[in-house]
């Protein structure tokens, strides 16, 4: 937890900085991303809230996104995450939506992805979407390591 929050102070500096403010919607990272952003004083700034998106009931009451929205779209896919961060930008109008969805372990997804697999994507002035692939079956090193790849990929995009 040490390192996401060190990440975190990052962020927090920059959105602050900017007087920024963000969204988050977390899959497999089970709310580590929203706890490391809200770890750093002075989170009310920049948090304006996150969701964990873990089920398909949580999409559809937490995001708003019917099965009829799902046309087209598979869960743990880059354009699922990009979705997801452009609804958390625009239901909660803030200037960064963040967003993760993947498989953390031990094993795979039903949808044919291997554990340590995670699209992660922002919205906002810029707009960023990957996958990584950790190649580990580790649920808790996973979940750390997607939710740190996530804050330095906002991170980044914070930096342009």
């Amino acid at each position: 937890m040490k390192e996401l929050v060190g990440i975190a102070e990052q962020v927090a500096a920059k959105l602050i900085a900017r007087k920024q403010t963000i969204a988050v919607a977390e899959s497999s990272t089970g709310g580590l991303i929203s706890a490391s952003l809200l770890a750093v004083p002075g989170a009310s700034a920049y948090f304006l809230g996150g969701a964990v998106v873990y089920t398909r009931d949580a999409r559809r009451v937490l995001m708003d996104i019917s099965d009829e929205g799902m046309k087209g779209f598979r869960s743990s896919s880059e354009p699922y995450a990009q979705l997801l961060a452009g609804q958390m930008r625009s239901r909660f109008n803030c200037d960064w939506g963040l967003s993760e969805t993947g498989a953390s372990g031990p094993t795979g997804n039903r949808y044919g992805d291997a554990a340590g697999h995670s699209c992660m994507a922002v919205a906002g002035p810029a707009v960023e979407v990957m996958t990584l692939e950790t190649g580990s079956n580790d649920r808790l090193a996973n979940m750390q390591t997607f939710a740190a790849t996530a804050l330095k990929l906002l991170l980044k995009n914070l930096e342009r």
